[in-house]
């Protein structure tokens, strides 16, 4: 088997719960969830068409020189093979943007909403991780970037509003730039203990504090399901 992986689900669905990783990535049996307002798509929407095509200089002051040239597009990788394992897997998702630089590198940058955190940082270092191999190793036919030299968050968190018109209000925000350190070797060695847990012909034990898998078990104990 190629398995897929999604870089979401290297962060938070991994460490939540391999059960549910398990389930997900084997048999396409994914966590119920409640869609997202439809404000942080429109958010999201609007902050990639304000940095589509803009100078770094006028994103972070962290950022090299360079220009905004890619947007919401869709990656996959190659197989990925590790010695002693009879299976494969390959990453395909869809990152928000990456910076062409001047001296024709790239960067990848995810845009979050809110407080930074730099304990989430680790989680999400996998998943912009997961978009630089499969920038730098694409299937036929995918988009390939390479050398990737940069990646890291860009939060955004509103701090004041403003009221130009009776019509019109304003949300200002702080914007952070949190950086990410490129690690391909943890990357692979996380990546081999993820399909590890894929190779197993059955699924994790239920997972303390996973209310998913909480409830799964209680509709068996009642005999529902």
């Amino acid at each position: 088997m190629n398995y897929k992986l999604s870089p979401s689900d290297l962060t938070f669905l991994y460490d939540g719960c391999r059960r549910c990783f398990w389930l997900k990535v084997r048999q396409g049996i994914v966590q119920p969830s409640i869609p997202l307002p439809g404000i942080f798509s429109k958010i999201a929407g609007l902050l990639k068409t304000h940095y589509s095509g803009m100078r770094t200089e006028k994103v972070h002051s962290a950022l090299p020189p360079g220009i905004v040239k890619y947007g919401e597009k869709w990656v996959q990788s190659q197989p990925i093979s590790f010695e002693d394992h009879e299976h494969t897997v390959y990453i395909k998702g869809r990152f928000d943007i990456v910076v062409e630089f001047d001296d024709k590198t790239y960067g990848v940058v995810d845009f979050k909403t809110g407080n930074p955190d730099e304990e989430k940082a680790d989680l999400y270092s996998r998943q912009l991780h997961a978009y630089i191999y499969a920038l730098e190793h694409p299937v036929p036919g995918a988009i390939g970037l390479s050398p990737i030299t940069k990646l890291g968050l860009l939060y955004f968190y509103p701090n004041d509003t403003s009221q130009p018109s009776l019509e019109k209000l304003n949300y200002e925000s702080d914007v952070h730039w949190v950086e990410i350190q490129r690690n391909d070797d943890t990357f692979k060695r996380f990546l081999e203990t993820a399909l590890a847990v894929l190779e197993s012909d059955t699924p994790p034990a239920l997972t303390p504090g996973c209310n998913w898998c909480g409830y799964a078990a209680k509709l068996a104990r009642e005999k529902l399901i």
